[in-house]
């Protein structure tokens, strides 16, 4: 090799070592980026205004820095409707990384969409609200950008996360199916708008109002389209009706008026792999009643945002995405439940206020010295609880923009004083399982539910599948105690790989669901089976190589049995509609013993080698026997460089990121990567104490000497839930309190949860129960 080969090279790894670092934290909302934009036209806002003005999507080439990380070649335009204007400094960008050069990204990221903060003295509104919305659906990330232009300073933007295929597979475990967006296209748009309207068979029909973003589409888009305004009984087939009415109440609660509820625009839908469409919420710039105009009856007062009607449309032809779906009764207790658990979560208890002073405190100096903001730097601080009027926004335009605690505080009142959400709803309790089942038995799931009428499990055997729902009964017959005692049971297949569920009650006024948030969260029973999936890393660094040197991604296998199980014709895939992807070889895995296959699409080497990789942003990789049959599967999202996801306990438990025991036991105690450098009997984690515990615990560590200790709380699914720790600490023992709260400061769902101890380069696992 050439040295100037060998230099480039070596440069390209480092450059790529620094995105992978520095790309995680690109979307926290204590980061605030810097990108650098370099355009070799020294009028380039003259050649961006005019791509703008000729309607063209072509975009503009610059040179970008992204917190020091240099990319040639980008592609740049302005974006936005109302918040672009020629006339104005600081205008929205969309930045296309890769618009040249081909997988050039930040990270996992290939496109940014920097917003103006246009509308919005706060600064906090898009931030705040896609932070919000995180909770109870899939929403982007966003946090600031500091944004330069050849050498300019142009001001603070929003960054807010692309909803794209690494989007879409970190939140559906997909990126190829069915996916659209819902916008009025320019030129096209109708005289009277009807939002999610079916106008026949013909695709041309529906461009006024949708976008392709995938290859092809057009026939599903328009069957889901008929079967909600024509069959409405069959609606759960094409659309998932839950997702659905967490993204209306949202919108209506938070009074996001240029969204579907009111506009034919800003949301996108995506068909997972189950068939449902999946409406994904966007462009949260003018949430919180700053966009105040309806399109159905004009500007609405300070009073008409404050008690806007819950069932705003719920009764409007013209809106068949709202009325189709309200007019259920079911549906429509099911939308005012999930109304109401953002409200106790955010609204009613001040929550929402205190997180958007956090939230400004960190981009406050930024903020006052932004030369272009659209606001004064009053108006930021007071705009929290007062209206801004005038002063702010374009030269010349004079607009009021309600205070958020204006908005909510009344709104919160105005809702809660209304028949519905004061209804008397059910109560869930005490909700259990079988331990330890096995697979292809049978478990019992009760739950203690008083006041309902109707209560009901709905299970899904993994997250690419549609939730079912079984009545369950309080007769005496379904392990549930005596008859009419407040106690239902169910009996549930477990399948080859268990299942994930949630309990739902109601009665003739109000419902009920357990967790509060399902079913974007919901409770996991997990079974073992005698041949398991039982850890993979895909994203592997440095931690180990093939026996080429090479750093691939790999896939442990873990025989539960006392013998040796053959594996000729076995296969391994992560294409739920290839599950023959690769076809094991003439081999077996001995008795209580490990395999690896690595996934690295390199058959040609010595050893087990997939003809597949596996994909840092994520996706499911599927065990299946002979005949096709699955016998163990496992959906995952974005993972991080050299951490390793695996069962705890091993061969049998659920699946939590921890630190690799490549071809070893996967253990809740510490393992070691370099005893050498720091001994797994220098290293103490105690079991923390109470254990279940409501509402807070107690987790003990010791270390020996001073060094970096992070401390994580992870859900069943591999969630990081929330960091305890994340500092440098001297020798001694210490605790560390969790109140059982995430990072958003709200209570999490009962169940089980495991805490990992990083401390220098040991890393330590263990479990928990949280009880409500």
């Amino acid at each position: 090799m050439k040295k100037k080969s060998i230099i480039s090279t070596i440069l390209f790894l480092i450059i790529i070592t620094a995105v992978n670092g520095f790309s995680q934290d690109f979307y926290d909302i204590n980061t605030i980026n810097t990108i650098e934009l370099t355009f070799t036209q020294s009028n380039w806002d003259y050649e961006l205004d005019r791509l703008v003005s000729e309607g063209n999507e072509e975009r503009m080439l610059a040179t970008a820095v992204v917190n020091g990380i240099i990319f040639d070649s980008v592609g740049v335009r302005y974006k936005g409707n109302s918040s672009y204007n020629a006339n104005q400094k600081k205008n929205p960008f969309n930045i296309k990384l890769d618009y040249v050069i081909d997988d050039q990204e930040y990270g996992n990221y290939g496109t940014l969409k920097l917003a103006n903060v246009y509308n919005d003295p706060t600064f906090v509104r898009e931030t705040l609200g896609y932070e919000i919305a995180r909770n109870y659906m899939s929403a982007s990330l966003a946090n600031y950008a500091k944004v330069y232009v050849n050498g300019t300073y142009i001001g603070l933007y929003t960054n807010v996360q692309d909803v794209d295929k690494y989007f879409l597979r970190s939140n559906f475990s997909s990126d190829d199916n069915t996916f659209f967006k819902g916008e009025l296209t320019s030129g096209g748009a109708p005289t009277v708008v009807k939002i999610w309207g079916y106008f026949g068979d013909t695709w041309s029909d529906y461009t006024k109002y949708y976008e392709i973003e995938s290859d092809e589409g057009w026939a599903d888009l328009i069957n889901f389209l008929d079967v909600l305004n024509n069959d409405t009984e069959s609606v759960e087939d094409v659309l998932n009706v839950d997702c659905h009415l967490w993204m209306l109440a949202y919108d209506n609660l938070f009074v996001n008026l240029d969204s579907p509820i009111n506009f034919a625009h800003n949301y996108y839908l995506y068909q997972d792999d189950a068939g449902q469409f999946n409406p994904i919420i966007w462009d949260l710039n003018e949430n919180f009643g700053v966009f105040s105009r309806l399109l159905s009856g004009g500007d609405l007062s300070t009073s008409g945002l404050q008690k806007l009607s819950p069932y705003l449309h719920a009764n409007d032809s013209d809106y068949p995405i709202i009325s189709k779906v309200l007019s259920d009764p079911t549906y429509k207790k099911m939308y005012v439940a999930h109304m109401k658990t953002i409200l106790n979560e955010y609204i009613s208890n001040g929550y929402y206020k205190e997180r958007a002073l956090e939230i400004q405190s960190i981009i406050d100096s930024e903020v006052n010295d932004d030369p272009n903001k659209f606001y004064t730097y009053s108006n930021f601080t007071s705009n929290i609880d007062a209206a801004v009027s005038s002063g702010g926004g374009r030269p010349g335009e004079n607009r009021t923009v309600i205070g958020l605690t204006q908005l909510m505080d009344t709104r919160a009142d105005y809702l809660i004083s209304l028949d519905d959400f004061q209804a008397e709803c059910p109560v869930i309790s005490d909700v259990e399982n079988s331990e330890n089942p096995s697979q292809n038995s049978n478990v019992w799931i009760t739950a203690t539910v008083s006041n309902a009428t109707s209560v009901k499990m709905a299970y899904r055997s993994s997250s690419n599948n549609a939730f079912e729902k079984m009545e369950m009964l309080d007769d005496g017959n379904n392990n549930d105690g005596s008859a009419s005692d407040d106690i239902y049971g169910v009996s549930v297949p477990t399948g080859t790989n268990g299942f994930q569920y949630y309990i739902y009650a109601e009665n003739d006024d109000a419902a009920a669901f357990s967790p509060q948030r399902a079913a974007y969260e919901f409770y996991t029973l997990t079974v073992s089976g005698n041949l398991v999936i039982n850890e993979f890393m895909a994203s592997n660094e440095t931690n180990v190589s093939d026996q080429d040197g090479e750093f691939d991604d790999w896939i442990e296998l873990f025989n539960n049995t006392d013998e040796a199980i053959p594996l000729a014709g076995y296969f391994l895939s992560d294409d739920s509609d290839d599950l023959a992807s690769w076809t094991f070889p003439d081999t077996s895995i001995a008795a209580n013993s490990f395999l690896i296959v690595w996934a690295d699409k390199d058959e040609e080497q010595t050893g087990l080698h997939a003809n597949f990789k596996l994909s840092a942003s994520g996706e499911t990789i599927f065990l299946c026997n002979q005949d096709t049959i699955t016998l163990d599967e496992v959906s995952f999202g974005g993972q991080t460089d050299d951490i390793s996801t695996g069962r705890i306990p091993n061969g049998i438990g659920a699946f939590v990121q921890m630190s690799p025991t490549f071809s070893a036991v996967n253990s809740e105690t510490a393992t070691g990567i370099d005893d050498d450098e720091f001994t797994v009997e220098s290293f103490s984690l105690s079991q923390n104490y109470p254990n279940p515990f409501n509402p807070t615990t107690t987790i003990q560590f010791s270390i020996p000497s001073q060094v970096k200790v992070e401390l994580n709380i992870y859900d069943l699914m591999g969630k990081k839930v929330k960091t305890l720790v994340n500092s440098n600490y001297s020798a001694g023992n210490y605790d560390a309190v969790w109140n059982g709260t995430n990072e958003n400061g709200l209570m999490v769902s009962s169940g089980i949860y495991f805490y990992q101890i990083k401390a220098g380069n040991q890393i330590a696992v263990k479990k928990m129960s949280f009880m409500k």
